[in-house]
């Protein structure tokens, strides 16, 4: 039996960090999935994570919420999670209702076709979708038949949170590890 640790199977002299922050985002990604599709909660507060990418999540009590922004490729992207899945449609709609309503859509959204749980949309420009975040009652994603609404309250400042998120956090989360590596 070896002693290897999860982060050196994953890390090589020539791209050791970049697949170290890799592996650890993939496996945020994972506990935050499989808390969300195998233990779902009420509603519960919305939260905001800066490292080791900016993020927000909410879980409600149909679907769960997970934005992120990752400044170094300057992604945004927003994760849909539900147990009952998403159905194949051409068009994916979010309504945002209340004070500062309004409805976005996109044909660039993602169904993973091994498991249809979560969908995902990606983009370089979020400020619609953080607008809807942070000033409405609730948003309603709409794909095909199926409508699923949220809860926004309490997202206010948590969205602010997000949006305040530093620049460089992801080089200076690399840099704390990597000292305390040493």
């Amino acid at each position: 039996m070896s002693n290897i640790t999860p982060s050196a199977t994953v890390r090589s002299e020539a791209t050791g960090t970049s697949r170290t922050l890799r592996y650890h985002i993939d496996m945020r990604m994972f506990a935050v999935a499989f808390t969300v599709l195998l233990a779902p909660l009420p509603a519960a507060a919305w939260e905001f994570t800066p490292a080791p990418i900016c993020t927000l999540f909410h879980q409600d009590a149909d679907v769960a919420v997970m934005v992120t922004y990752d400044p170094a490729s300057g992604e945004y992207a927003i994760h849909l999670s539900r147990e009952g899945g998403w159905p194949n449609a051409a068009v994916f709609s979010m309504r945002f209702e209340g004070p500062r309503g309004l409805t976005i859509s996109t044909t660039r959204h993602v169904i993973e076709t091994e498991d249809t749980r979560t969908l995902t949309v990606r983009d370089r420009g979020f400020g619609n979708v953080l607008n809807g975040l942070n000033f409405n009652q609730r948003a309603v994603a709409v794909l095909g038949d199926l409508e699923v609404s949220m809860s926004l309250d309490g997202a206010a400042p948590a969205v602010e949170e997000f949006r305040a998120c530093p620049q460089d956090q992801l080089v200076h989360w690399r840099e704390t590890r990597s000292s305390r590596a040493s």
